[in-house]
């Protein structure tokens, strides 16, 4: 990819006089050399620093089940902890070199800009002030998360238009609190907060009768039902008031470790679309389908233009699966959770998921 497209070269070399004045010429292509030189000590220098380590450092959530959570004997689970033993796996080819490093909401992307972890899955949500204003980059999407409302079933309601003057209540500077009232706004309705501290204070708040209303997103039911003391007293109602995007970010300006998350993902994701698995990748050397080939490094670009081993994909789903595998056992069908796949399917089966071609 160059590093400034050609109407950007035009303007500057108008704006110079390139073409009449030889030293504005050698400024030019000095600052050139100087941005492509930094690119690549820039592209490099995660990927090195890892390898030299021997370990991922990656920064999840403090306990989320489903997404990052210590079992009983310390061992991490979840979607993101697979994500981070993905990359471990492709750039170390061992998934288990992770020291998973649990972070609360407040530190998440400090820690990351300060180059204390190397990437951050922490069921973190993708927004434009996120992407923009911290020096940082989001990947790729590994979980369409949703909000919804949750109210008394004494109450007797049955949708959220049947809300208006209700109580809510919020983490005054949480962005749920925007994405309530967005919803009420835009639904001509009123609405008072009662603000918390914490998911602690506004499921006990919420029992206690404090406010009618108690919003929550797919990603922290799990969390939320095993909170509350009498969950068969309470009813979800139907309405999505918002959707947001979920996955793993790097720090901006390392481009080379930005698209060997991304491309892990990737892998995963077409490894399910194509039907390659944990089980069954041992056996996919004699494929003759060219797009399993690509995936598997055995045809195509392989590892080079990622600067990992030719089997980096291999790696990834022999040690952790396809992004199906890894859904299905920590959020789906095979976890006590038993969620529902949602957007989260594949786009051939009715949901959003895809990932670009492997060519």
């Amino acid at each position: 990819m160059p590093l400034l497209s050609r109407p950007c070269l035009r303007m500057f070399t108008h704006r110079l006089n390139l073409k009449k004045d030889p030293m504005n010429r050698a400024a030019f292509i000095t600052a050139l050399l100087l941005v492509a030189l930094a690119a690549a000590v820039a592209t490099a220098t995660t990927l090195d620093e890892v390898r030299k380590r021997g370990v991922l450092r990656c920064g999840v959530s403090t306990g989320l089940a489903g997404f990052s959570k210590p079992d009983d004997r310390g061992r991490w689970t979840g979607l993101d902890v697979d994500i981070c033993r993905a990359v471990a796996a492709a750039v170390l080819a061992d998934a288990d070199r992770v020291e998973f490093i649990p972070l609360t909401a407040g530190e998440r992307f400090t820690r990351l800009q300060a180059g204390d972890i190397d990437l951050l899955a922490r069921n973190t949500a993708w927004t434009l002030t996120r992407d923009t204003s911290l020096g940082l980059d989001f990947t790729h999407t590994t979980f369409f998360d949703e909000l919804h409302l949750m109210v008394p079933k004494r109450l007797g309601v049955r949708s959220a238009g049947e809300l208006n003057g209700s109580t809510v209540c919020l983490h005054p500077d949480g962005p749920v609190a925007g994405m309530v009232a967005d919803f009420f706004a835009r639904n001509r309705m009123r609405y008072r907060a009662v603000a918390v501290k914490s998911a602690e204070e506004a499921v006990s708040r919420f029992e206690a009768g404090r406010c009618d209303v108690l919003p929550y997103r797919l990603s922290t039911l799990p969390g939320l039902r095993a909170r509350l003391a009498r969950p068969a007293e309470v009813v979800a109602l139907p309405e999505i008031l918002a959707r947001e995007p979920l996955g793993p970010v790097v720090r901006q300006g390392d481009d080379g470790w930005f698209n060997i998350v991304r491309w892990t993902i990737f892998a995963m994701i077409d490894a399910e679309e194509l039907g390659v698995t944990a089980k069954n990748v041992a056996d996919m050397n004699e494929s003759p389908n060219p797009a399993i080939r690509r995936l598997l490094g055995l045809e195509g670009i392989r590892g080079v233009g990622l600067g990992l081993a030719d089997d980096w994909a291999r790696q990834i789903i022999r040690q952790v699966g396809n992004y199906g595998e890894v859904f299905a056992r920590n959020l789906g069908r095979n976890s006590p959770l038993g969620m529902q796949r949602g957007l989260n399917r594949l786009w051939k089966s009715g949901g959003i998921q895809y990932a670009p071609p492997f060519r």
